[in-house]
């Protein structure tokens, strides 16, 4: 069964999900790309890791273990206070580091493979997260690529969090609205960027991705690319619609949500 949503669907969004989410659109566009990209090009997908110790809500995957409280309170060498006044048992816990892993897409020149020639990241919870290590970390990727010949290519599909994509935020609100944003910067063009603002009931867009030495772009269908990872991972299965998203919908939006999913028969 599709999604009932014509575009991104915001159920997806939840930071438990969007591993699997983020994973799905990495792999299937990679695919995609290498079935389109001329054969003096690959698309690879590549990874960054870092280890942190993360807030629960953001990372889903973190490990809290709960030792037992003392039952009397313990003193040096004794088990007792050093005064005898008894010490009231605190919750000791242990959280475990998390190692994260990031994927992202590299399309690069065949006859030199250290040559890359465009970035196309898909943005997580983490990246957004303000104070995050996966935000720095992010940040200093994105300026470095800003800065080099390479191109890039920001998909965020999550309405949650900072800002994060390269073009800034008060440039995109003196244009219009938006519920997600593709942003790409052409390598060697300073400050321009060409941003695709996608509304929450729109389809996503088929951008381009530049390439190299007067190539002309291929065009990347992230629509496509979507619906292929909502089938192939079964999320139809998953999601309960009868509730609402992590992230609410809200006004017009919400109604519009409701109305749709009753259309679909997921919601009474």
């Amino acid at each position: 069964m599709p999604s009932p949503f014509p575009g991104m669907n915001p159920y997806l969004e939840h930071p438990v999900l969007w591993p699997g989410v983020h994973q799905g659109l990495i792999t299937y566009a990679t695919e995609t790309l290498n079935a389109i990209l001329p054969p003096r090009y690959v698309a690879s997908i590549n990874e960054r890791l870092y280890v942190v110790q993360p807030e629960r809500d953001i990372y889903p995957d973190v490990v809290v273990v709960e030792h037992p409280s003392p039952q009397r309170p313990m003193r040096q060498g004794t088990g007792e206070t050093a005064t005898g006044v008894a010490v009231d048992p605190p919750w000791v816990l242990t959280i475990d580091s998390v190692e994260m892993r990031e994927v992202f897409i590299e399309i690069l020149s065949v006859a030199d493979e250290s040559r890359v020639v465009t970035v196309i990241e898909v943005l997580s919870p983490s990246n957004k997260a303000d104070g995050s290590e996966g935000r720095q970390l992010y940040l200093t990727k994105q300026q470095e690529i800003l800065e080099s010949q390479a191109h890039l290519i920001e998909v965020d599909l999550l309405r949650q969090g900072e800002h994060t994509v390269a073009v800034p935020r008060g440039t995109l609100l003196r244009r219009g609205k938006w519920d997600y944003l593709v942003c790409l910067h052409r390598g060697g063009q300073g400050r321009r960027y060409e941003v695709w603002a996608i509304p929450l009931r729109q389809r996503l867009p088929c951008i381009g991705v530049p390439l190299a030495d007067g190539d002309p772009d291929v065009a990347l269908d992230l629509q496509a690319v979507f619906n292929r990872c909502y089938d192939a991972c079964g999320y139809a299965r998953r999601l309960d619609y009868r509730r609402e998203p992590r992230t609410p919908l809200k006004g017009d939006d919400a109604e519009w949500a409701n109305a749709l999913l009753r259309e679909h028969g997921l919601r009474d």
